[in-house]
């Protein structure tokens, strides 16, 4: 076992005698050694519940013969840290839990690693360590929480309450139902209800086999959540005790074929645009080739057929469940044929074929059939362009069919909080299109969230008279013609820096385009004349994070040689 580097031998008794203070005996030196890496977190609803998960996952464990340590990672709630200062830190998080589970698992040797996430940047950042560690590892998220409902009735989630400040500032909501969205919103511990980045991110698990199946859709905190966290914590046990236990190691699970299997699902559930990010910072951790313009090919071969908040504000995570869960969308999806790795292995043991073989759909109005897709294609799109030479995202999922095609009017602005000024001052008309730059990786620094810009688009009524462009990204609840993650960005002297307001620029999902319709001569004469917006950073954290990290349309990973 990898854990005898720290236990067997005269020369480690300094060793175990500091592993006896932490309660073992004799009997546990000849055990397997499980990593918990726990993100418990009080502030976030998707993790304060966790540790009791720690605990279940810890007893298991023992109880199948292995020796659990946990150890915790940190979490940034995006929802809280949404609209000031604090998004800055989300995006960077990420690495700093990869680097946790890094540091933790080759520090101390350990034999396997169970990971228990749920929100926002954790579970890739756990994706991410685990692949540079590489021993048998399996995931279970926290789960996602129901959907809140107001007093009539009508399903409500986060996406509601982020629009509702736009509709309130219109006048066009009382005080009093404002206080109801905020109060019913987010009614109980999980990850955010809708086809958020968290959900996203755990439905991909699944796709990808780390996971067992359910991760993304069975709520938190009910029996059938916690009997999944029990079967993890034994299975881990399981893989790491077999006879050729590198069989499970990481890289031989999220391989070539687990990340094609994780866009396809992406497309068939229209899920975050952020998981483009993450997903190609995973493939580089897990040693994958994938460049970005392969998503369009993947899109084109793959039909929507569930549509999730916020991109349909009735249908919530536990609707999909109750309609047969992931593996039922999988199925769906298998039955058009060459489109999946059906022979792709799952921690579980099986292959994705048999994983998926007895798992039919059982309400078509939530899950739709291949041959009634709410779209033949996927529900993300690259677009290209002069404006993104290296690519942009836009989750097609959550645009109105008018605004497939669109051809606007720039009205810039050079950070996030210039956009909500001018957006709630009315400077943005209708047939504007708003350009929030110097947000990216470098710019930001941090790729701040946009949730609360394009909620106010939505919520003053012009989400199909307005478009939105960004070297920065987008909330999982964004909807609307929000296209992000602009490469190159403007703080490397990407196109979009050389806007100007009244410019005309031309977005077509369809045919992948983002074009800005100006001259070449005059853009030349920008160019040379342009010089990078600066920003004054105190965070010592967040200037070396800006030093090192790449564009979008490189995962925003850090550059590990200058």
């Amino acid at each position: 076992m990898r854990s005898d580097q720290i236990k067997k031998g005269f020369d480690r008794t300094p060793h175990r005698s500091l592993l006896r203070a932490t309660g073992l005996k004799d009997e546990d030196f000849n055990k397997p050694f499980i990593g918990v890496a726990n993100s418990h977190i009080d502030i976030i609803p998707g993790h304060f519940f966790l540790q009791e998960y720690g605990r279940i996952v810890k007893e298991a464990i023992r109880e199948a013969g292995g020796v659990p340590f946990e150890f915790n990672t940190i979490g940034v709630d995006d929802g809280i840290a949404m609209g000031h200062d604090g998004m800055l830190y989300s995006l960077p998080s990420r690495e700093l839990i990869a680097d946790s589970i890094e540091t933790v698992m080759n520090a101390h040797k350990l034999d396997g690693l169970i990971c228990i996430p749920n929100c926002d940047k954790i579970v890739p950042g756990m994706l991410m360590g685990a692949l540079r560690v590489n021993i048998p590892t399996i995931f279970v998220s926290g789960g996602p929480m129901p959907a809140g409902h107001k007093k009539d009735g009508t399903p409500i989630d986060l996406a509601t309450a982020f629009e509702a400040v736009g509709r309130h500032a219109e006048g066009q909501m009382s005080d009093a139902e404002l206080y109801e969205i905020e109060c019913e919103a987010c009614p109980s511990g999980g990850s955010c209800s809708g086809m958020f980045t968290a959900n996203s991110m755990n439905t991909l698990c699944e796709a990808m086999g780390i996971a067992l199946p359910g991760n993304g859709t069975v709520l938190a905190m009910t029996p059938a959540r916690i009997e999944m966290v029990k079967h993890a914590a034994r299975r881990i046990v399981e893989m790491v005790k077999s006879e050729n236990a590198s069989q499970w190691n990481m890289r031989n699970i999220v391989n070539d074929k687990a990340i094609h299997n994780a866009f396809v699902v992406d497309m068939a559930m229209g899920g975050s645009s952020n998981t483009v990010l993450h997903m190609l910072s995973i493939a580089k951790e897990a040693e994958v080739e994938f460049s970005i313009e392969k998503i369009n090919v993947i899109a084109e071969n793959v039909a929507h057929i569930a549509k999730i908040s916020p991109s349909l504000s009735t249908v919530h995570m536990d609707d999909i469940n109750r309609a047969g869960g992931v593996n039922a969308v999988m199925k769906e999806i298998s039955r058009r044929g060459g489109v999946l790795h059906l022979d792709a292995r799952m921690v579980t043991g099986e292959t994705l074929q048999e994983r998926i073989a007895n798992a039919p759909i059982k309400d078509t109005s939530v899950i739709h059939t291949w041959e009634n897709p709410y779209s033949k294609v996927g529900g993300l799109s690259i677009l290209f362009g002069n404006l993104a030479r290296e690519g942009a995202v836009v989750k097609t999922a959550g645009i109105a069919l008018s605004m497939r095609q669109f051809v606007g009017k720039a009205i810039c602005f050079n950070s996030q909080q210039e956009a909500i000024d001018g957006i709630m001052g009315h400077k943005v008309k209708a047939g504007n299109v708003v350009v929030i730059r110097y947000e990216g990786p470098k710019g930001g620094p941090g790729m701040q969230e946009m949730l609360a810009p394009t909620s106010l688009i939505m919520g003053m009524g012009l989400g199909e008279s307005v478009a939105l462009i960004t070297d920065g990204r987008f909330s999982g609840a964004t909807r609307g013609a929000s296209i992000g993650h602009v490469s190159p960005e403007a703080a490397e002297g990407g196109m979009i820096a050389l806007i100007e307001d009244g410019d005309e620029i031309a977005i077509d999902v369809d045919t992948h385009l983002l074009q800005l319709n100006v001259d070449e001569a005059t853009l030349s004469k920008r160019k040379a004349a342009w010089r990078p917006h600066t920003k004054t950073i105190s965070s010592k954290w967040l200037k070396r994070y800006a030093l090192l990290v790449s564009n979008a349309s490189n995962g925003a990973a850090l550059k590990t040689s200058l």
